[in-house]
């Protein structure tokens, strides 16, 4: 069955946060270095990505504590992996193995779980730079990126997802529209140079309670401009908790012409920067979500685990998903 024919059928759950579970192991330089990069220059700790070669058992077990707790859709490890993103750490000739042994690792650990279909999402995260707004308040018509320099970096990125086996690719964390074009525009091209297609799915960012992005669209207006791809899936992520987050989701899941996801924060960081919202009460919040069939696809960004996932793929089965119509 594949999994546009099981969104219609029941509520899927994606995984939970990566960056939150590789904190829990209490790494050093020396596990981001490992032994390919142990005679590179600069620090080289906090890129989560490079664990894929470097710790690829740590990442490999998260995957599969993610896929115990009930998800249906695992993300590889690969939020930072195009070249402007890397180039923070001069890492641009990592960026191909980054992603392949990213999308191997996801797709191993799925290949353990024969119950009902898993599913591996190539994670496509937002890069660091915008196409939209000038970082240069004296000089509004300057960029950091172009269109161009965004969209050869994503293909790089989804050929080598591609490669490694994924069989979603999800544009995610979006706090600039003209950003998710470009990986559109990537993804397309990348699919018709190898006579293939994935599903893609969409996340967007409402960045505050103003309920825009970080580039000024409402969510109506971020539906408007992506609608015109057949996506799987189109859906907000990360910045805020449930709570915050369900009166943006239900302007989604009234009009979207394909399914919805949401996958918010364990509610909103405290003083420390931790996330202090409990695999209980983050449940109970997003059982909202399920009540008023806002929903086809539900998991969790910053500070949740499998143990939050758990929680609301065990409330999840006692729902219908949102339905929709194109």
């Amino acid at each position: 069955m594949d999994i546009t024919t099981l969104l219609q059928d029941r509520i899927l759950i994606l995984d939970g946060a990566m960056g939150t579970m590789i904190q829990r192991y209490t790494l050093t330089e020396a596990d981001f270095r490992g032994e390919v990069f142990k005679d590179r220059s600069g620090s080289l700790q906090g890129n989560n990505d490079l664990l894929n070669i470097t710790r690829p058992e740590i990442i490999f077990e998260i995957h599969k504590a993610y896929l115990e707790a009930g998800a249906d859709i695992i993300e590889t490890n690969t939020f930072s992996g195009t070249t402007i993103a890397q180039a923070d750490y001069h890492l641009e000739d990592a960026v191909y193995d980054i992603n392949f042994q990213g999308a191997r690792l996801a797709k191993d650990a799925a290949k353990l779980f024969t119950d009902r279909p898993r599913f591996v999402a190539g994670s496509v995260g937002p890069t660091n730079r915008t196409a939209s707004i000038s970082p240069d308040v004296n000089n509004p018509g300057f960029r950091a990126v172009t269109f161009d320099d965004l969209s050869s970096a994503y293909a790089q990125q989804i050929n080598a997802l591609i490669d490694g086996g994924v069989d979603i690719l999800l544009i995610e964390t979006v706090f600039d529209t003209l950003n998710a074009k470009a990986a559109l525009f990537a993804a397309e091209k990348v699919f018709e140079e190898r006579n293939t297609a994935l599903p893609i799915m969409v996340s967007g960012t409402i960045t505050d309670l103003s309920g825009r992005t970080l580039s000024g669209q409402t969510p109506e207006a971020f539906l408007i401009s992506l609608q015109h791809m057949p996506l799987l899936s189109i859906g907000l992520n990360c910045a805020l908790g449930s709570e915050l987050m369900e009166p943006y989701l239900s302007i989604l899941a009234e009009r979207a012409p394909f399914a919805v996801s949401a996958h918010p924060n364990a509610g909103l960081p405290n003083a420390f920067g931790q996330y202090d919202e409990t695999a209980v009460l983050m449940r109970d919040k997003i059982a909202s979500f399920f009540e008023k069939k806002l929903v086809n696809i539900v998991g969790g960004c910053c500070g949740t685990t499998p143990e939050h996932i758990r929680a609301i793929a065990e409330l999840a089965r006692k729902y219908e998903p949102r339905k929709w119509s194109n």
